[in-house]
């Protein structure tokens, strides 16, 4: 039998609108072209026709001009038991009977989609000469692809080295299989609606492709005391096992709190929530002297995971307030590391966040007064306030050296250099993450717009618009690894040339705490290290 095969059918824009600019959708079937037009008016969208005879021939006569990126979108098989009609599935890659074709990172996408209420995976799409049903479908699952076409691996060429990116909506499943009409006919009106839904969120993303530059500051990212503290949890984990409790987030990035967490961390807020005897991890932030006096009355096995640079405050509010000095604390109230810091001296501390806070401090004698700060803090608005306290109280005394970390002031200090000349930068941390959050108001300060993102999903495409230069950094309590995540999904938007623009070089480390060190590490440790260049 032969089958007599049409070019791509084309459909024009509203009145005859040039489509010369816009977004390539390649739908297999007259149904799915059909919702992707309702969803996406704007968009070129052309019917490929069923199959992978098809579609070999319409990538073949696609005749598409100049660079457009392509998207192919239709239903799709489940190949993933846990998936549902009505889910939707981005190509990771497409794998073919004889070849495997790459796709572009569909991260930001996902993110769109996602915030609009859809249910996304992303992964592995095979496609199949012919319909897969029962045997034939649990073997293709047990390659770990997540769902099945017929078309798109070999409309992929269509592509033609620009950016691709498949989109497919879960039609039936294993339980609902498309030969069982009554069965899927549910599941066919779900995949309908959901794969125009779609269709009217991707314009956001589509409107934010095209090539970009992206400059990296360093330093960036994790810094030497959340790699301890991280590695604290790890270690006590090995050689305790689970579970091991921790108070409060070891550092504040929700990545780092999920990994430990399936690993056998449970997290908790309080001491009463740790049962006796169980081994309980002080945060990189620090506690106060109360809470190691309640863990020594409930026998808890005790690991201090508090940065050296923390505990350092500390030993400084203890000497001013022996000292009989009243202190001011520049932080945020509420914040773990101040809590932990104004619980050493209580009745001697107060804390101050603002200029205007300094006006309501009350002191016993205004020639012993001392300032402390939050490490995490912006280096110069933490300037303005000293300097308002040295007006106020001429004889002020700080510490012998900056309460801000070295790791803080460099990540501040690469974001200023990038703000010269970037038109955005964003920031990779957690929302309750201090110092990332001062690194959006650095690059403000400077005159750059700045985004805090918790991973590469959360980059929202509107504010990529126009942008072609952008600077990426990560707050000290975020792994590279979620950097590397942004760079691979900018990429799925456009070709990006990445440069580094370098600060300072840290080689910072702290010795681990001996409950978690092999005996022969306990005999050959020394002090700290600091062989930092960038200083404080």
């Amino acid at each position: 039998m032969s089958i007599a095969l049409a070019p791509i059918e084309q459909t024009d824009g509203p009145e005859g609108e040039a489509l010369s600019d816009k977004i390539v959708v390649l739908a297999p079937l007259a149904l799915e072209a059909r919702a992707i037009r309702t969803g996406a008016p704007w968009a070129d969208v052309r019917r490929t026709g069923m199959g992978p005879r098809r579609s070999a021939r319409s990538a073949q006569l696609s005749g598409l001009s100049g660079n457009r990126p392509i998207l192919i979108a239709g239903f799709c098989g489940a190949l993933d038991p846990t998936l549902e009609p009505g889910d939707i599935v981005l190509a990771s890659e497409l794998r073919g009977p004889t070849a495997t074709s790459p796709c572009d990172d569909p991260t930001i996408l996902a993110g769109v989609l996602r915030r609009g209420g859809l249910r996304v995976h992303v992964g592995p799409i095979v496609s199949s000469e012919r319909l897969v049903r029962g045997e034939r479908r649990r073997t293709l699952s047990r390659s770990g692809a997540l769902a099945v076409d017929m078309e798109s691996v070999w409309l992929a060429p269509a592509s033609r080295r620009r950016p691709l990116v498949t989109l497919r909506v879960v039609l039936d499943t294993n339980r609902r299989e498309l030969h069982r009409p009554l069965q899927t006919l549910s599941g066919a009106a779900t995949a309908y609606r959901t794969l125009r839904l779609a269709c009217s969120l991707v314009e956001e993303w589509a409107n934010s492709l095209g090539s970009r530059e992206v400059v990296l500051a360093s330093p960036r990212a994790s810094c030497a005391g959340v790699e301890r503290a991280i590695e604290i949890v790890e270690r006590a984990l090995e050689d305790r096992g689970a579970p091991i409790y921790v108070r409060k987030q070891i550092v504040h990035n929700v990545h780092v709190v999920r990994s430990l967490e399936q690993r056998g961390a449970i997290f908790v807020d309080e001491l009463d929530e740790v049962p006796a005897g169980q081994t309980v991890i002080f945060s990189a932030h620090g506690v106060s002297p109360a809470v190691r006096i309640e863990a020594q009355e409930r026998e808890l096995d005790v690991i201090d995971a508090t940065c050296p640079l923390v505990s350092k405050v500390h030993a400084e509010a203890r000497r001013f307030a022996a000292s009989g000095f009243d202190i001011v604390l520049v932080g945020h109230e509420g914040h773990e590391e101040v809590d932990g810091t104004f619980g050493e001296a209580p009745e001697r501390i107060q804390i101050v966040a603002s200029l205007e806070d300094v006006a309501s401090v009350q002191v016993a004698d205004p020639e012993r007064v001392a300032y402390l700060s939050q490490t995490t803090l912006a280096v110069d608005e933490t300037e303005e306030v000293v300097n308002v306290l040295r007006a106020r109280f001429p004889h002020v005394v700080g510490p012998a050296s900056s309460d801000i970390c070295y790791a803080t002031q460099n990540r501040q200090d690469a974001v200023r250099a990038l703000a010269r000349d970037c038109d955005l930068i964003l920031v990779v941390g957690s929302a309750n993450s201090s110092n990332s959050k001062r690194l959006v108001e650095v690059a403000e300060r400077a005159g750059c717009r700045a985004q805090l993102i918790d991973d590469a999903a959360q980059i929202p495409p509107a504010i990529l618009q126009g942008v072609r230069r952008i600077g990426v950094t990560a707050g000290a309590s975020a792994p590279e690894a979620l950097v590397e995540q942004v760079l691979g999904a900018l990429s799925g938007l456009g070709e990006v040339t990445v440069s580094e623009r370098n600060v300072a070089t840290e080689t910072m480390q702290f010795k681990l705490p001996p409950e978690v060190r092999g005996l022969s590490e306990v005999a050959d440790a020394g002090p700290e290290t600091n062989t930092d260049e960038g200083g404080r």
